[in-house]
């Protein structure tokens, strides 16, 4: 396949820099073998059925933007993108600078080769949490406010560490969550930490050349015996964004390495490299709860392989023409089987 295959036309003022004013209230694309219909995320739980299954990733996005000044007195922007070992991170930053970087009179930051950083405080986990900001992503062209972190993250979220927020997660409330688990619905967490591979660009001219970089998860050792007896009883898998569905998927279908202490007090941890692109065949999942994506983006293209490739960018379209909003901090789309 052809990587431009996976373009798509998009103004730029449809790109959301901040979020609906409530979590729910965002637009719903409804996208089924039936066509496509409209509504609002709050209607969610009308297409979920007693006995379905919802999967939703609980990591924990970590405030790891920094932005501090040089002995010179020069900015810099830097984000932490995985904890090496204590205080010690690898890091993305621009240029080739190395040294000192003060963030705040509480933290301080030493930068080594170009790609590490080491914290330099009193406490220096905690320093991270009050002086870092949450690392919203590059198109969204504004510094990162108070309100992002609460709204940068689910409600939801409970453990481990990503870089960027499993962003479908975004629109659930606790309420909405309760009602869906009152009509019978089970809800299971999946923990999936975002790393850069996600958002690595596709250099490549076809699709199948790109390699994506690995990623952990962990699960419940009961989930996949769960998701079996759900379909096995008719019910549907409906995933959460496409993070969740990496990780069950990575998991099902044998695409992961496993680290020591695979299996440990009933959880399963690994490392996924999957990536899904159409012609992959889906083991667990149904349906998707997604946002809209970036053109030629690995996500595209594993809500490409669900929906079909034709049905998806017309969906787009037909977004666009009705003016949603688009990316981390936009509207949402159902796909439905």
């Amino acid at each position: 396949m052809d990587t431009r295959d996976f373009d798509f036309f998009l103004p730029e003022e449809l790109i959301a820099l901040e979020p609906a004013p409530r979590r729910d209230a965002s637009r719903l694309l409804i996208l089924s073998h039936k066509g496509m219909g409209h509504g609002f995320f709050q209607d969610i739980p009308a297409y979920l059925d007693k006995g379905d299954m919802l999967l939703i990733n609980d990591t924990k996005v970590m405030p790891v933007r920094l932005l501090g000044r040089k002995p010179s007195g020069g900015r810099l922007e830097v984000l932490l993108v995985r904890e090496k070992a204590p205080h010690y991170w690898e890091a993305l930053w621009k240029g080739r600078y190395t040294g000192p970087l003060k963030i705040s009179d509480e933290l301080s930051v030493e930068l080594r080769a170009g790609k590490e950083a080491r914290l330099i405080a009193q406490d220096p986990r905690l320093a991270l949490l009050n002086e870092g900001l949450m690392p919203l992503p590059p198109y969204i062209k504004r510094t990162p406010h108070e309100g992002d972190r609460e709204r940068y993250q689910t409600v939801y979220a409970e453990k481990g560490f990503s870089i960027a927020a499993p962003t479908a997660g975004l629109h659930f409330t606790k309420e909405l969550l309760e009602e869906i688990a009152r009509s019978g619905v089970l809800i299971r967490k999946i923990t999936l930490n975002v790393g850069k591979g996600t958002f690595i660009p596709i250099q490549s001219e076809r699709v199948e050349e790109h390699r994506m970089k690995e990623e952990d998860f962990e699960l419940d050792s009961s989930l996949p015996g769960e998701i079996e007896k759900v379909k096995s009883a008719g019910g549907k898998i409906f995933a959460v964004g496409t993070t969740t569905t990496r990780a069950i998927e990575g998991f099902l279908s044998g695409r992961y390495i496993n680290p020591e202490n695979f299996a440990q007090n009933g959880r399963i941890r690994g490392r996924t490299d999957i990536f899904i692109y159409p012609g992959y065949r889906f083991r667990a999942v149904d349906s998707l709860i997604t946002n809209f994506h970036l053109p030629r983006s690995t996500p595209l293209m594993l809500a490409s392989a669900l929906a079909g490739r034709e049905r998806l960018l017309s969906a787009y379209g037909e977004a666009v023409s009705r003016l949603y909003r688009f990316f981390s901090y936009g509207d949402a789309m159902l796909i439905l089987d």
